[in-house]
């Protein structure tokens, strides 16, 4: 058996809900700031089914669709997150679901919905900052194409 230790795949989701709001959970984890719901990849398991999974255990929401891949991003022991010897590859997307009921696990303090713009006004991580930067980088120039 070997003790090599590997990088860790996850998950991080954008979620609006029918106002485009985005759900932000503020968690322990990332000392006390607000970050994107989202956990590793199982075995086996596809990323488009991790963010259905941990969408649906995180906040409680069942009603996701039109998953889109936004970005990936690399953290290799981050001062942000409460265990500095992780290293993560976070691969990031957005979703819409039709309801703004949450229900938290044991994961996160409390949540918040909020536009996109007044997010990166809250304390939020710096990844979390970075997935929503980049999603509205794309947003606007599928905008700006179709004008």
């Amino acid at each position: 058996m070997s003790d090599k230790t590997y990088p860790e795949p996850t998950v991080g989701v954008l979620i609006f809900n029918p106002k485009d709001e985005i759900l932000l959970l503020k968690t322990d984890k990332w000392k006390g700031g607000y970050g994107l719901p989202g956990g590793h990849i199982e075995m086996g398991e596809r990323a488009e089914d991790a963010v259905r999974r941990e969408v649906r255990e995180e906040t409680g929401i069942k009603d996701i669709k039109d998953i889109k891949f936004i970005t990936w991003q690399e953290m290799v022991h981050d001062d942000q997150f409460y265990d500095k010897k992780k290293h993560f590859i976070f691969l990031d997307y957005a979703c819409k679901t039709s309801s703004s009921d949450v229900t938290l696990n044991d994961e996160a303090q409390s949540f918040v919905w909020v536009n996109l713009y007044d997010a990166l006004r809250l304390p939020i991580h710096k990844f979390a900052k970075r997935t929503i930067e980049e999603f509205i980088r794309k947003e606007s120039r599928i905008v700006s194409r179709t004008r």
